[in-house]
C-alpha cells in the first residue's frame, strides 16, 4: 500500500515557521517512502477564520517548493480537500456512531454547564463532562427516548459527544516516543459536532484521515494530548489508526516556551515564510527578509532533526535521501536566527552572480540596473561574499545610488590627513589626466613620489566617495562610479573640508 501523508493547516492566520517545519517533515517523509503528500485545509472553526490566510498558506508552501500531490486547486480522488466542503460526510459518520451507541446528544445550555462547573469548584474539584457525571446531565443517555426525539424535533440547540468507555486503558503509539498510556477516567466526552452542526477539529480530523487513507500523521507536539481522543474515535468506528509522529516544539531564542509571533516582534526576526500584511499590521516573512527557499529548508531541517552535516548547504533531494525518524529529537529546539542567517550567507557565497540577481528583487537592484546597466554583474560580484541576506544590497550598495550627504565627523577625526584639500585636489587632477583603468598606478606613483601616508590617504579617498570606511575595494568602486561621478564626489568632500577650517 502506498504511504500517504498530509499537511492540514487551519486558515486562522498566517503560516508560522512551526507549520512550515511540519509541512517540510511530512514532505520529506512521504518522498523518502515514495509516497504522496496531501494538503487539506481544516476550516471548520468559522469564529477563528481569517480572510486571506488560506492564500498565504498556499503561497508560503509554494515559495518553499513544497509541492503537494493532492489538495485544493490540485484535486484528487479523496477530495474535496477543504473541510467546510465535507459537512455532509461528517453528518453521515456521526449518525453511525449515535446509532451504534458510541456517541450521544447533549442538550445542556451554557448556563447549565456554568452551574455544574461552579458546584465542582466549590468542592475543590475540576468539572469535565464524562463518565462520572453524564447520567446526571441533560443528554440522550439520561433522558427518555421520546424526550430526546421531541427536543431534536423542536430544534433545541444541542451538541453530539463521544461516549468514552469507563475505566479503559488507552494504549497509543508515537513513532518518536513509543507506547504512551492514557487513562480514560480523566478524559472528557469530547464534542464531535457543535451546536451549529459543524464538526470539531477532533472528529473531522479522524474521519478525513481515514477516508483519505492517511498512513502516517506528522504533526506538532502540541497535539500529543489529543492523541487518546483520536484513538478513541478510531476505536468507536472500529478503524485502524494511522501511525503518529509528533514533532518536538520549536522554542523561543531563550529556550523558554514555544516560539511565537511576539518573539519575532520582540527580537526582530521573521516568523512567517512570506510577508503577512493584515489589518495594517505588517510582519515580514523570511522571503522578504532576504532568504533563499533552500536556505530556510536547510535551517528548518535542523529544528528537531539531524539528517545532514549542518556546516554545508544541501539540496531537497539530499534531505529526502537522509530523512530518518530515528534522527529526530524528542526535546524542543531553540530558534536561532543568527544560525539561519549564517546558512543563507553560505548559500549566497556558493551561487553565481546570475542566480544572486535572480533572487534579489530589491529596489536597490532595480535602481542599479538603471544607473549601471552594463556593470550590474560586476557590482554584485564585488559584494556577494559580504552579503548575508539578499536584502543586504540595500545597505551595502546604497553609496552607488547617491553620493554621501554628510561626512560623520567622528570618522573624519580617525583619518585626518595633512594638506587634505591639496591631496584630494591632486587625486582629481590625476583622474582627469589618465584613463580610469590607469588611475591606480598613477595614484600610487604620486603617493610614493610625495611620501604620503598611504593608509590615511586611501581612507580619505574612500570616505570622500562612500561616506564610510567599509565596502568593496576602493579602485573597484572608482571603476564602477567612473570619472565624472568620482570627481563630483571628491569636490563635495573638498567643500566639507573647507567648511571645517
Amino acid at each position: 500500500m502506498m504511504e500517504r501523508f498530509r499537511f492540514a493547516p487551519s486558515p486562522t492566520g498566517p503560516l508560522h515557521i512551526g507549520g512550515l517545519r511540519t509541512a517540510l517533515f511530512n514532505y520529506l517523509f512521504a518522498k523518502k517512502n515514495k509516497g504522496k503528500v496531501i494538503l487539506r485545509i481544516e476550516d471548520t472553526d468559522k469564529n477563528r477564520y481569517v480572510e486571506g490566510s488560506e492564500k498565504h498558506i498556499i503561497e508560503s508552501l509554494k515559495w518553499l517548493n513544497i509541492n503537494f500531490d493532492e489538495g485544493p486547486k490540485i484535486g484528487g480522488k479523496y477530495g474535496p480537500y477543504r473541510q467546510s466542503e465535507r459537512t455532509d460526510l461528517y453528518k453521515k459518520y456521526v449518525e453511525k456512531l449515535i446509532k451504534e451507541g458510541r456517541a450521544y446528544y447533549a442538550f445542556d445550555t451554557n448556563e447549565d454547564l456554568i452551574n455544574e462547573r461552579r458546584k465542582e469548584e466549590e468542592k475543590g474539584s475540576v468539572f469535565f463532562y464524562g463518565q462520572h457525571n453524564r447520567l446526571s446531565l441533560k443528554n440522550s443517555l439520561s433522558l427518555t427516548e421520546s424526550k430526546v426525539s421531541n427536543l431534536i424535533k423542536n430544534k433545541v440547540p444541542h451538541v453530539i459527544r463521544l461516549l468514552i468507555s469507563t475505566d479503559k486503558n488507552i494504549l497509543c503509539n508515537d513513532l518518536l516516543r513509543g507506547n504512551i498510556n492514557f487513562d480514560s477516567t480523566v478524559l472528557e466526552d469530547k464534542i464531535l459536532i457543535k451546536s451549529d452542526g459543524i464538526p470539531t477539529y477532533h472528529f473531522a480530523n479522524v474521519v478525513d484521515d481515514h477516508l483519505m487513507r492517511i498512513s502516517t500523521v506528522v504533526r506538532g507536539e502540541e497535539w500529543l494530548s489529543s492523541l487518546p481522543i483520536h484513538f478513541l474515535i478510531y476505536d468507536a468506528f472500529n478503524w485502524t489508526p494511522p501511525n503518529f509522529l509528533h514533532l518536538p516544539l520549536i522554542l523561543n531564542p531563550k529556550g523558554k516556551g514555544k516560539l511565537s509571533k511576539r518573539d519575532g516582534d520582540r527580537y526582530g526576526f521573521p516568523v512567517f515564510g512570506i510577508n503577512w500584511n493584515k489589518n495594517l499590521s505588517q510582519n515580514n516573512g523570511f522571503k522578504e527578509a532576504g532568504f533563499a527557499p533552500i536556505s530556510l529548508i536547510n535551517y528548518l531541517s535542523q529544528l528537531g532533526g539531524s539528517f545532514k552535516n549542518h556546516e554545508e548547504i544541501h539540496s531537497f533531494n539530499d534531505f529526502i535521501e537522509a530523512f530518518d525518524v530515528k534522527k529526530i529529537s524528542k526535546g524542543g529546539s531553540k530558534f536561532d536566527y543568527e544560525k539561519a542567517k549564517w546558512i543563507n550567507s553560505k548559500y549566497i557565497q556558493n551561487i553565481n552572480v546570475k542566480d544572486l540577481l535572480s533572487f534579489s528583487n530589491s529596489q536597490t537592484k532595480q535602481k542599479l540596473e538603471s544607473l549601471y546597466p552594463h556593470k550590474i554583474n560586476d557590482i554584485y560580484k564585488l559584494v556577494k561574499d559580504r552579503m548575508v541576506l539578499f536584502s543586504d544590497d540595500e545597505k551595502i550598495l546604497s553609496f552607488l545610488i547617491s553620493s554621501p550627504t554628510n561626512y560623520p565627523i567622528e570618522i573624519y577625526e580617525k583619518i585626518r590627513l595633512e594638506n587634505a584639500v591639496e591631496e584630494i585636489t591632486s587625486a582629481i587632477n590625476i583622474i582627469n589626466k589618465v584613463p580610469i583603468s590607469s588611475f591606480k598606478d598613477s595614484l600610487m606613483h604620486y603617493v610614493k613620489e610625495r611620501n604620503i601616508k598611504l593608509g590615511n590617504f586611501m581612507k580619505s579617498l574612500r570616505f570622500a566617495l562612500v561616506g564610510d570606511l567599509t565596502g568593496p575595494d576602493l579602485f573597484d568602486i572608482i571603476n564602477i562610479l567612473d570619472k565624472k561621478e568620482c570627481i563630483k564626489r571628491f569636490n563635495n568632500y573638498i567643500e566639507f573640508l573647507k567648511g571645517l577650517s
